[in-house]
């Protein structure tokens, strides 16, 4: 996108645009008359069953399109990256950032801080409101970009202001009450700092963001992540397993209260609170309709059930033998231990669980979706045993076959000498792990 109009990157064949003559390259400049800036006006004015299209072709060329179709049919355009060009950027410098704690020499894309509300409507980025203008208000409303996910952390201004060094930090209550009265449906999380925004705090953010609900319709706390590079940055700390236990004590309290007077649950403790804690994921009830997994919340409890499932598709015995090593982080091993223990009581099955510890970003970051391709490898190496080894789907990045260290599957299997499966889930881990036919890993 440009401020000249939506630059169109693909034509679907059959399409209305393509039987109109819409041409990738062309610019999609207005539609009834109304400036089209990105790909969420495109969304909202493209909507209806009579619409007008000022385009301008490639060669410059000015075109004005009446246009009638059914009220869900689109045009069957794509256009060029995202459709947001540029990306709002981050104004703030939150104590516990964590790009700020990343290495040096990563790709470029991995430091770049977005707080845009388009993102956030489109690909559920969490973003601060703390570079929302008036205007952007309003066109939130207007275009009912619903729902947004926004980053709260704290409800008390002076305490928010400090969390985020941002001096319209503290104006978040009225921001989030006049996106509820304009029916924006809002997705919250709080990030925990130990000594900072817990107890009262926690307690009071929790309290005045569920007086909104259901506009705000769910409220995610997770704990603070730190890698080993905080030289220069915020004192801060980890949580131990006695404060988690607290968190997760005062989070079910509240929850119990918004159940009773909801009848919806609304705010969740991560899964990680659980780990530190040492405490049994919670039943499926807990997590009402899973509003937050990509936080982190309930992807636990869904493995387990998925396991339960997957449980009736282990055999009996293999027809020949097999071994295979299953990766995780260190808090994955309570949940995966279990799994491991049932399949290697299939005959002719031996399963190794080999928990990785996080030397890239720090020993403190314990979840499997921060690993990197060289830890396995360092881990691993002169000790791997079997014809396989098999790693979670978070720990690459997004719909890629890419680290976080920028190594490929294909390159982590040269330096182990086997193949690397992926597995999205407990179903996907027995399937590898159970296939009757093998030769697939031989390529």
């Amino acid at each position: 996108m440009s401020q000249h109009g939506l630059l169109i990157r693909e034509v679907a064949g059959g399409s209305v645009a393509s039987q109109l003559g819409i041409k990738p390259g062309d610019r999609i400049i207005k539609i009834n008359g109304y400036p089209v800036k990105d790909i969420l006006d495109y969304w909202f004015l493209e909507a209806d069953e009579e619409i007008k299209v000022r385009l301008v072709k490639a060669n410059g060329e000015e075109w004005l399109l009446d246009i009638e179709k059914d009220l869900t049919q689109d045009l069957g355009l794509s256009f060029d990256v995202t459709g947001f060009d540029p990306i709002f950027g981050c104004q703030n410098k939150c104590i516990f950032c964590f790009i700020d704690q990343l290495p040096p020499n990563m790709r470029k894309s991995l430091y770049v801080k977005d707080d845009d509300y388009r993102l956030s409507f489109a690909q559920g980025n969490f973003i601060t409101l703390t570079n929302l203008s008036s205007a952007a208000m309003k066109r939130i409303i207007q275009r009912r970009l619903s729902p947004l996910y926004v980053s709260v952390h704290t409800t008390n201004p002076v305490l928010r202001k400090k969390m985020l060094n941002h001096p319209q930090a503290g104006n978040i209550m009225e921001q989030l009450a006049t996106l509820a009265k304009g029916n924006i449906t809002l997705h919250t999380q709080v990030v925990l700092c130990p000594g900072i925004n817990d107890k009262e705090e926690l307690k009071r953010t929790i309290q005045d963001l569920g007086r909104l609900w259901p506009a705000i319709y769910s409220l995610a706390i997770v704990p603070v992540g730190l890698t080993r590079y905080r030289q220069g940055l915020y004192p801060l700390r980890c949580f131990n397993s006695k404060e988690a236990e607290e968190v997760i004590g005062e989070v079910e309290k509240q929850q119990a209260y918004f159940l009773k007077r909801y009848g919806y649950p609304f705010v969740y403790a991560s899964d990680e609170f659980y780990f530190l804690a040492g405490l049994p994921i919670p039943a499926e009830k807990y997590y009402a309709d899973y509003p937050q997994t990509e936080n982190g919340v309930g992807l636990t409890r869904l493995f387990l059930n998925e396991g339960v499932k997957a449980d009736r598709k282990i055999p009996k015995r293999l027809d020949s033998p097999r071994q295979v090593t299953i990766i995780t982080g260190v808090l994955g091993k309570q949940v995966l231990t279990p799994v491991v223990d049932k399949l290697n009581q299939v005959e002719n099955l031996k399963v190794n669980l080999a928990v990785i510890p996080n030397h890239f970003f720090g020993e403190q970051i314990s979840v499997a979706g921060l690993l990197t391709a060289e830890d396995i490898y360092r881990s691993l190496a002169g000790k791997l045993n079997g014809e396989l080894v098999i790693i979670p789907v978070t720990a690459l990045l997004e719909k890629s076959t890419v680290f976080l260290d920028e190594v490929t599957i294909t390159e982590l299997e040269e330096w182990l000498g086997v193949p690397v499966k992926v597995a999205k889930g407990a179903r996907e881990l027995v399937q590898i792990c159970c296939q009757k036919d093998f030769k697939w890993l031989n390529r």
